[in-house]
């Protein structure tokens, strides 16, 4: 009977801590899924030695921050700010996407060749972590954002949606490209 009642006290408990979690296409959940990749990819960066991989990695971090910012731009930010009338954090968060955003435009004009290629990228390292952290932090975007009454598994949907989207039509413009080179190539000779 004793064990009947343990067994219970533990599924209630799992059942409530599940409950309190956020779930998987919660909008901050999958917003701060794409921080960790891209801290990732900057940490892969600073080790990496070879100028394609470097190249590579450049790559995929540019393409993630803008979609990235983009997703939160269009949807994330609109409705914290409805929520929340935050303007402060909101505008600050605005801000901090141009400024990363025309340092993404440099760092995929130039490559590792680029004598300041290296510092580009680790500039926007920093860029991004304190960005990061601003979102992140005890009283920032995402932890107000939890204390109103944004519907952020909604918004996690149509977060992943959108993404998904960007992604889908990113690979379908660099397919693209590559076939219009190759074409190009045939073509010339």
């Amino acid at each position: 009977m004793a064990k009947a009642r343990k067994t219970t006290r533990k599924s209630t408990r799992r059942a409530k801590s599940s409950a309190s979690r956020p779930t998987r296409n919660d909008a901050i959940t999958l917003l701060k899924a794409d921080h960790r990749q891209v801290e990732d990819w900057f940490e892969q960066f600073q080790s990496a030695r070879a100028g394609s991989r470097k190249q590579e990695l450049a790559q995929k971090i540019c393409q993630a921050l803008k979609v990235h910012t983009q997703i939160e731009a269009e949807i994330f930010y609109p409705a914290f700010l409805e929520a929340t009338q935050e303007k402060d954090i909101h505008h600050e968060a605005e801000v901090e996407h141009d400024g990363a955003k025309k340092l993404i435009a440099e760092i995929e004009k130039s490559g590792p060749e680029d004598d300041y290629f290296d510092a580009r990228v680790t500039v926007l390292s920093e860029m991004i972590k304190h960005h990061v952290n601003e979102e992140e932090q005890r009283d920032g975007m995402f932890a107000k954002a939890k204390q109103s009454d944004m519907d952020l598994a909604a918004l996690g949907e149509q977060l992943a949606a959108r993404k998904a989207e960007l992604m889908d039509g990113a690979a379908t413009g660099s397919r693209s490209m590559r076939r219009g080179d190759a074409n190009t190539t045939q073509l010339g000779r």
